[in-house]
């Protein structure tokens, strides 16, 4: 499971950092600690999934080379793209939304560019964190802010409980997730929030 974001404190409380809170949880929920590696390019926490070893990533790379540590780590222990899921914030959906899917475009989102380029194929599992976009959050008739501006600053204290609790959500949906009941998955995720 990957969390994509970017790193360094200065980033921390960024919206394009949605994928790393998400891991973050996890790697508490699990007990699993991240330590950095560098032949991953990121930090790697290691834990246990019904009987089975799962990693859990945050590439240390800036958003635009998530591909590499990405690749370097499934390269490694041999894990194919299907058994991916990939964790990142997306500006087309409101936050407190939520979504998973199955491969797919990359809707502009330069992390995704990039592990499509190492991984060689879209087909990887996305969860999908809505940060709103900000043509839809600006007040009318103010001036919209620019897409970069926007995902790399931190959400107002509404839409960040929004976005905790579609984090939440899909803490939630993820058993069901590992176990291969991808459409129960989906099914319950998109019933949470619309």
């Amino acid at each position: 499971i990957v969390g994509l974001g970017n790193p360094g404190d200065e980033h921390e409380d960024d919206r394009h950092n949605a994928g790393f809170w998400f891991v973050d949880a996890l790697a508490k929920q699990l007990g699993a600690r991240f330590e950095t590696e560098k032949r991953f390019h990121g930090k790697v926490a290691k834990g246990k999934w019904e009987g089975e070893d799962l990693y859990l990533l945050k590439p240390s790379t800036y958003m635009n080379l998530s591909g590499q540590a990405v690749g370097a780590l499934c390269r490694f222990h041999k894990i194919s793209a299907a058994e991916i899921l990939v964790v990142q914030d997306e500006l087309d959906l409101k936050p407190g939304t939520a979504r998973i899917k199955l491969g797919g475009g990359t809707g502009g989102h330069n992390g995704l560019k990039d592990i499509h380029t190492h991984l060689g194929t879209p087909e990887y599992w996305r969860l999908r964190l809505g940060i709103g976009h900000p043509r839809d959050l600006a007040p009318e008739g103010a001036r919209v802010m620019d897409v970069a501006d926007f995902v790399l600053r931190r959400p107002l204290q509404l839409e960040q409980k929004q976005i905790d609790a579609s984090i939440e959500n899909g803490l939630q949906i993820l058993p069901l997730f590992l176990r291969g009941d991808t459409q129960a998955a989906m099914l319950e995720l998109h019933s949470k929030t619309n």
